[in-house]
């Protein structure tokens, strides 16, 4: 199920996806606050469409002004334990990663997953993007379910 929003006129593409910061101290008295802070803060979401013949708002916060588009919940890349890795099961991330350089860095510690959280597998990917770990872990690459609004 989509939700309506504004976003960015520059992120205002289909299948663009993004992780929702919360609000800003540029939205204090913003006209628009209740048509444009309708997401749950720290989600993931993709753009499903942008509304036609829509106007591109004033925004204290995009430069650019902001538009009204319908968001999904998105999925998420990550990696994971190998052990439990298998669709449908529910894990949590390993924890943080020193290893910024590492090529897997951003599915260890992916954008929108909390260290804390424990969320479904949708998807088993396969090998991460590394060749080994600098923290000694066996990780396998998965998509998570999105959320559910």
């Amino acid at each position: 199920m989509s939700t309506l929003t504004l976003v960015g006129s520059r992120l205002a593409e289909p299948g663009r996806e993004f992780v929702y910061r919360g609000e800003a101290s540029a939205c204090d008295g913003c006209p628009y606050r209740d048509q444009c802070l309708t997401l749950t803060e720290g989600r993931r979401y993709r753009v499903d469409s942008v509304r036609e013949n829509g106007s591109t708002l004033d925004c204290g916060v995009h430069d650019s002004g902001v538009v009204a588009v319908d968001v999904v919940p998105a999925t998420a890349r990550a990696n994971v334990a190998s052990a439990g890795a298998y669709a449908g099961s529910k894990v949590s991330l390993e924890g943080p990663c020193p290893h910024t350089d590492c090529p897997s860095h951003e599915l260890c510690e992916p954008a929108g997953v909390d260290f804390d959280e424990q969320r479904h597998i949708e998807t088993v990917v396969g090998d991460p993007p590394h060749d080994f770990c600098a923290m000694d872990r066996e990780l396998t690459t998965v998509e998570f379910e999105a959320h559910e609004e």
